[in-house]
Parts: structure tokens; C-alpha cells; sequence
């Protein structure tokens, strides 16, 4: 939480145990142990602005009603230097505080002091945590379910950042493997095809059937020729993907970095059999007794650690599978790189693969509750009503790329982070690239760019924004201001809130809210007034709610634009 509402969070608390002292003391209350009790913001704001259960939960030590242990602590409380200046009781005992003016003058003054770094917190504690999402096969383009997955991992990383961990981004790159072989399989079949004729060629049963193998083929064979026609099968697969599989990457990079995404490290599968982590993990199994053999193949005993069936590692080919491989790779994490927590951004069909995963952790000797996994369930593009599944340029499924061809990667990026992640979510393309105050990103970023415009128009008449002293800023006591800083006052716990569910949709929510709350009260309260005192306060909090607009978007990787 912010320094402010931290500060009075504490403030009250201590007030309410003083007081529970003092009755302890002249014999009100009887002396004993106080026992825990929660400080929280009501639902119903009408009621008190922040509200304890201290006489609720102290009922069974104190022996008493709790209205009467309430009567007891009002009785006694001192809310003198706190940040509060009422109270009342209510219900079958709870004590309902009222925030002073003084509060809101407070959060003003914190938000302009701290700037670009208000909402931050080290509530994470610099913990090490990696987020590896998108992860996409490099065997083909990314489709949109990556981008859903890439948005919100990313903003999903830039939360955790903000809220005090030390954080991450990776790309696990499957390089390696039966996708590979396949890759192999479907470049080496379209390269002979050129030459040879597509009938004269089977191309593999499994193959990769998209453009984007005949793609890599043509390029291949403009810059080698024929030179791979007569030549073994393997050799010939080897350079066609030593060739292909770089650039497939590199475009990835390419896409992602347009989308706004830039990695720590794009971690290759490769590493994990070419620096023998994969044997060395499969060992530690076989060692613990966790293996055995059938059929030809090296089975690993998942049952025993929650798994609904037993997993092939190593297949009766000597390969090892996937998910071997995956094991290794999450030791890795965790114990070659230190992580105290990972998350993965896995799509919705991985579900089955969640406590299999977190078992294989706990089977190797590690702690699988700190691999923790983010499921992003289907997105569906939108246009005039219709689902859409083909894209316009080239007739298939649509990709990343062909989204950011049609949309603004700031409405692409707040888009797919308005629904938490468990959530199916339609993406209207119409809506996206609509420019008035249905677009949720637009009607935000025009909440930031009407500020600007406030502050350029009084400025041509000779009224600048300038420090207030705490007198001015008390002036602002209108509904509308009340609320608005009310909610500026939250930004901090918000983030901190979102990073512990894993939900950056809770902070366009709260952005959404803000500029709503902005607006309201730039219709009710007029920033250029008769009195000086209460024009420059208002303008001190035009300022406020445009930090913390810029904050979220630049958090999220959307620009704050001055003008619309």
C-alpha cells in the first residue's frame, strides 16, 4: 500500500490497541491478551471510510457483547495525530472510521513527490521470480493465442516488478525434439518438391503443412540450389533447419518486440541435452527410485505424485520426451538459476499438464507449490458481429502479425489484459481501432491527454501548475474530488493485489474507474474558478490523476499521449 495509507493503516491500528489498554487498565475491558483484528476499506464507503472487527474478534477473550467491547475502545480511542476524525458503531459491533481532510491532502502531496515511482512498493522483497510465457513452437508463426498470452505475461511481469520482486521474462525456445524432426521432415519434403515436382515427393503424413515451410524451402534453395537434392536424408534435414529455425526465431523476436515484448533470455532446449541437465535430471529419478522400465521405454512414476497416469521419459528410440525435457528445463530454473518462484503462461489445453508438472517438482527433490501456473483460456476475434478465423492476407488462421497490421499495439496490449486470464474473451477488432469513448484505451489515454490540454490552455492565460500549501489542497472537498483522490489514494494496493492473483486486468480496471472518476469530476467541478487558492489546488490534482494514468500505461508498455 502506499506510504500514506500505510501510515494510517498503522496509525489506527495503534490507536485501537491503546485504547483496548487504557479499558484494560481503569478495569473497562479485563486484562488479557488482545487478539488479532483486520483494518479494511467497506464495501459501502457511505458507512466509514475504513472499518475494524477488533470488538468482533475480542467477544470470546473479553467475555463481552461485542457492541459493548465497541463502546469500551470508543470510549477510550484517541484519534488525535492519526489520519481519521470520526467514528460511529454499527451493526452487531463493528467501529466504522472517517478519514480527515487531511488524509487526501496527504496523497496528493505523496503522489506528486514520488512521481513515476508512486504505486511502486517492495512488498515482493526483491524474491527472484521468473515469468516464462509465449513460448511459442518455432517450428511456425504465432497465432493469437500467443498474443492474449503474450500481453498479459508481460503485463503480468511488469506488476510483479512494481510490486517489489525481482522479475524475469523468458522464452523457452522447443529447439530440440520430435517438433524438430518434423520440422526437418516437412522443409526437406517442400525443398525436393521444388525440384523434383510436388507429386513426384510425399510429403510426411505429420508434416507441417503451412506456407511458411514453402517459404523457408524457396529461400533455402535460392541460396543452396540443387546442392542438398542427392544428399543424405539427415544431412540435408540438418541444414534445412540449421537454416529455417534462426529465422523463425528472429521473426518471433521481431513480432514480439513490435508487440512490445522484450525478453531477459530466450532459453533453447538444446542447452538442457547439450549440457547433459536432461541425463543428469532423468539420473536423479532413476536414483530415487522413481523410474522403471516397459516396453522399451524409461517410464517415470508420476501417480505417486498426483498424476493420473504414469509418463514416458525416454521413448523406446532412446529420445527423451517432452516432458522429460521440461523437467530438466524447471530444474534448471530452480536450482541452476536460483528462481524462488516461476510462473508459466501456458494456454488453457495445458491444463492436464499442471499437476503432473508440479509433481515432477517434488519428485526431484524441489518444491513444486513455488511452480505456480497461469491458464489463458480462448480468444475469439470479433468484426461486425462475426467471428473471424482467417485473415485477409493470406486466407489461413490468423497470426500475431497479421493482428498488429490491424490494430494499434496499445489497444492490443490493454485489450487483452481487460479479462483476467481464466476468462474466454471475445476481442472486437471494430471496437479496437475506434477512436472515441467506447475504445477503453482510448477513453483512458484521452483522460491523460484532456489534463494536458487543461494545463496548456490555462497556462496561455498565465496560470501555471505550482506546489499548494496543505491549506489550498484542503479546499478540495467537493464529492466528486473526495472520490477521485479516494481512488488514487488504492493504486498501490492494487498493484500489490494483482500481483498476488496474478491478475494485471485489475489494474485496467482500476484505470478505467480513474478516468471515469476524472472525468466526472472535471464536468462537476470547474478547474479555473474565481478563487486563485482552489484553481491551483485543483490543478495540483489534475496533475495527480495524470501521474498515475501515465503510471499504469507506461507499466503496461501504452503510451500517454498529450493530445488527441
Amino acid at each position: 500500500m502506499s506510504k500514506i495509507v500505510l501510515q494510517a493503516t498503522n496509525d489506527l491500528k495503534t490507536a485501537i490497541q491503546r485504547a483496548i489498554e487504557k479499558a484494560q487498565a481503569d478495569g473497562s475491558l479485563p486484562e488479557t491478551e488482545i487478539p488479532q483484528f483486520t483494518i479494511e476499506v467497506p464495501a459501502n464507503r457511505t458507512h466509514g471510510d475504513w472499518a475494524t472487527n477488533a470488538a468482533m474478534v475480542s467477544a470470546k477473550a473479553f467475555r463481552l457483547a461485542p457492541r459493548k467491547i465497541a463502546q469500551v475502545i470508543t470510549d477510550n480511542i484517541a484519534l488525535e495525530g492519526t489520519f481519521f476524525d470520526r467514528f460511529e458503531i454499527a451493526g452487531p459491533g463493528f467501529i466504522n472510521f472517517f478519514l480527515s481532510q487531511n488524509f487526501y491532502t496527504q496523497v496528493l502531496k505523496d503522489i506528486t513527490v514520488s512521481g513515476s515511482n508512486y504505486g511502486r512498493s517492495d512488498y515482493g522483497k526483491k524474491e527472484k521470480i521468473m515469468v516464462e510465457f509465449v513460448s511459442a513452437n518455432p517450428t511456425g508463426p504465432m497465432h493469437m493465442g500467443n498474443a492474449r498470452g503474450g500481453a498479459l505475461g508481460d503485463c503480468l511481469a511488469s506488476v510483479l516488478d512494481a510490486a517489489g520482486y525481482d522479475v524475469w521474462r523468458e522464452f523457452y525456445v522447443n529447439d530440440a525434439g520430435n517438433q524438430i524432426e518434423k520440422f526437418g521432415s516437412s522443409l526437406s519434403a517442400r525443398y525436393l518438391q521444388i525440384f523434383k515436382g510436388e507429386n513426384a515427393v510425399e510429403f510426411p503424413e505429420d508434416g507441417y503443412q503451412g506456407d511458411d515451410i514453402k517459404e523457408r524451402a524457396s529461400e533455402f534453395a535460392e541460396i543452396y540450389g540443387d546442392k542438398y537434392v542427392n544428399a543424405e536424408q539427415k544431412e540435408r534435414e540438418k541444414a534445412l533447419v540449421e537454416f529455417a529455425l534462426p529465422k523463425n526465431i528472429k521473426k518471433m523476436e521481431s513480432d514480439l518486440k513490435k508487440y512490445g515484448i522484450e525478453y531477459d533470455e530466450w532459453f533453447l532446449e538444446s542447452r538442457l541435452h547439450n549440457d547433459g541437465e536432461l541425463t543428469e535430471t532423468i539420473q536423479i529419478l532413476k536414483d530415487k527410485g522413481l523410474t522403471y522400465e516397459k516396453d522399451g521405454a524409461i517410464w517415470y512414476k508420476a501417480t505417486e505424485f498426483g498424476a493420473e497416469k504414469d509418463e514416458v521419459l525416454v521413448r523406446q528410440n532412446g529420445n527423451p520426451t517432452y516432458f522429460a525435457a521440461d523437467i530438466a528445463y524447471h530444474r534448471n530454473k530452480f536450482q541452476k538459476r536460483g528462481f524462488n518462484r516461476c510462473i508459466d503462461v501456458w494456454g488453457a489445453d495445458h491444463h492436464g499438464h499442471v499437476a503432473r508438472m508440479k509433481g515432477a517438482m517434488d519428485a526431484i527433490g524441489l518444491d513444486g507449490s513455488k511452480l505456480d501456473i497461469v491458464l489463458i483460456q480462448l480468444v475469439r476475434l470479433v468484426k461486425s458481429g462475426e467471428v473471424v478465423r482467417m485473415s485477409k492476407r493470406t486466407g489461413k488462421a490468423i497470426q500475431l502479425a497479421d493482428l498488429l497490421d490491424e490494430v494499434p499495439v496499445d489497444a492490443a496490449r490493454f485489450y487483452f489484459n481487460m479479462r483476467e486470464a481464466t476468462s474466454q474473451m471475445d476481442f472486437d477488432l471494430d471496437l479496437a481501432v475506434q477512436q472515441d469513448s467506447q475504445n477503453p484505451v482510448y477513453y483512458v489515454q484521452y483522460a491523460h491527454a484532456r489534463i494536458c490540454s487543461i494545463f496548456k490552455t490555462l497556462a496561455a492565460e498565465g496560470i501555471h501548475l505550482r506546489d499548494c500549501t496543505d491549506e489550498e489542497l484542503a479546499l478540495l472537498t467537493a464529492p466528486e474530488e473526495i472520490e477521485l483522490i479516494r481512488h488514487l489514494s488504492a493504486f498501490t494496493s492494487e498493484i500489490i493485489a494483482a500481483a498476488q492473483d496474478y491478475d494485471p486486468a485489475r489494474i485496467t480496471r482500476y484505470v478505467i474507474t480513474l478516468a471515469t472518476l476524472f472525468h466526472k469530476f472535471y464536468n462537476a467541478c470547474r478547474v479555473k474558478g474565481e478563487n486563485e487558492s482552489l484553481t491551483a489546488a485543483r490543478l495540483y490534482l489534475c496533475n495527480a490523476v495524470a501521474i498515475v494514468i501515465r503510471n499504469v500505461l507506461s507499466m503496461f508498455k501504452i503510451s500517454a499521449p498529450e493530445s488527441m
